[in-house]
């Protein structure tokens, strides 16, 4: 482990009063372990001095790197920026609050990493932020959906950089991570770490935010089960769709025969049924194509990548 490159991945958010103690943990943490350490921290759009002391920390600690989101894009778009600057053989995640300690925690997540696991994820021991209940049905969610049985999914985390290269997060994603990469077939497993409470600034949680990661659940759920075969969800619907309107039309034909009366409302359902399940059959194969070209265009990216490393 020594001998590789360890990415620090921090995002922040209205944080000035933790970045110093902060910084001088990672100090501390590098130093201690004798790291090759780099950390990247991506401010997003930070209105109070975040930014600013960010700023002055470059002077003072040689292994930071520091990039500014003009405004508040989230921690998605924050992951994104900073995950697309690591250049570490190990990619670790930690928040800028220090409800995680990075003394405690970077040797935990590199330790499990070293074992070799794709991915580490830490499980918070003590946890009393008030998000334990909306955590657990989410956690069953997950369960009953992805397969995925993991106490804490939503915490940090430490990457191998094949594992953190996989990601391209879409807004609010980011809860999803360990869901992508299982799906994606990585090795993970998790690591009991001590939780602390927060002791400068405010928690960007939101209770709003539960019914949108709701749908969102079962927006990733479609996303990863049908994005490479959506020509299964489009055929299964444009079949009942149709196989409905049909039905529907030929009950209403041997009716008309037989006692010559009409229902012309129930007439016009059955050819809208009929002409949406078509419709949605040429969506599938639409689909199914636009898969091909894009499966097509990523392994042209590995050829020049594999080309532009030689």
């Amino acid at each position: 482990m020594k001998d590789k490159l360890i990415s620090i991945f921090i995002p922040a958010r209205d944080e000035e009063g933790n970045i110093l103690p902060l910084m001088k943990k990672l100090d501390n943490t590098i130093r201690d372990n004798n790291l090759k350490a780099e950390v990247i921290v991506v401010n997003d759009g930070s209105r109070d001095k975040t930014g600013d002391i960010l700023d002055d920390c470059l002077k003072t600690y040689p292994f930071l790197k520091v990039f500014h989101h003009k405004t508040g894009k989230g921690l998605s778009a924050a992951m994104n920026t900073g995950f697309s600057e690591c250049s570490g053989d190990f990619v670790l995640f930690l928040p800028g609050d220090l409800e995680s300690d990075p003394e405690e925690d970077i040797p935990v997540l590199l330790e499990g990493l070293d074992k070799d696991y794709d991915v580490v994820l830490g499980w918070r021991e003590g946890r009393a932020d008030g998000k334990n209940v909306a955590s657990k049905i989410y956690n069953a969610i997950s369960g009953k959906l992805f397969d995925v049985h993991f106490h804490d999914m939503n915490w940090i985390k430490g990457f191998t950089r094949e594992a953190a290269e996989a990601l391209d997060l879409r807004k609010d994603w980011h809860r999803f991570i360990v869901h992508i990469l299982y799906s994606k077939g990585f090795k993970i497993t998790e690591v009991r770490t001590n939780w602390h409470s927060r002791q400068y600034g405010k928690s960007k949680f939101n209770w709003t935010r539960i019914l949108t990661s709701f749908i969102d659940v079962f927006v990733v759920w479609l996303t990863l089960k049908f994005s490479k075969s959506p020509m299964r969800i489009f055929a299964t619907l444009g079949a009942i769709l149709f196989a409905a309107g049909m039905a529907m039309g030929i009950t209403l034909l041997v009716i008309f025969i037989l006692y010559e009366t009409q229902y012309r409302p129930l007439f016009f359902m059955s050819l809208i049924l009929i002409v949406t399940g078509l419709q949605v059959l040429f969506s599938g194969f639409i689909a199914e194509m636009l898969v091909g070209m894009q499966m097509k265009i990523k392994k042209l990216e590995k050829k020049l990548d594999a080309l532009e490393r030689e």
